[in-house]
């Protein structure tokens, strides 16, 4: 690895462990927040259990999300996304035409 590189890789752990403790401020954060995803699910007129399996949780999951005891993360995540913006073109998608919400 060049010096310079190594030096600059170096320097940026050094600046991260100093904002971990609280030593610096980060110069930018990124915060997404969290979808509704009671209201995503009640949009498209399905159960808990229907929406569940249509997205791939189980409902247990889907309850912690709608109670915000958890969020959804990654891929179930960008699903919702998609749900909240396109509900009718996602439910054709993932179940074909015969749910119409």
């Amino acid at each position: 690895m060049d010096d310079a590189l190594f030096a600059e890789l170096e320097q940026s752990i050094r600046e991260a462990g100093r904002i971990r403790r609280g030593e610096a401020q980060p110069s930018r954060e990124f915060r997404f927040d969290a979808p509704d995803v009671k209201a995503i699910r009640e949009r498209t007129g399905l159960s808990q259990s229907g929406f569940a399996q249509l997205i791939g949780v189980s409902v247990k999951t889907l309850q912690n999300w709608e109670q915000g005891r958890r969020h959804p993360q990654g891929p179930s995540r960008a699903l919702l996304t998609i749900f909240h913006a396109q509900p009718r073109m996602a439910v054709a998608a993932l179940h074909g035409s015969s749910v119409h919400p």
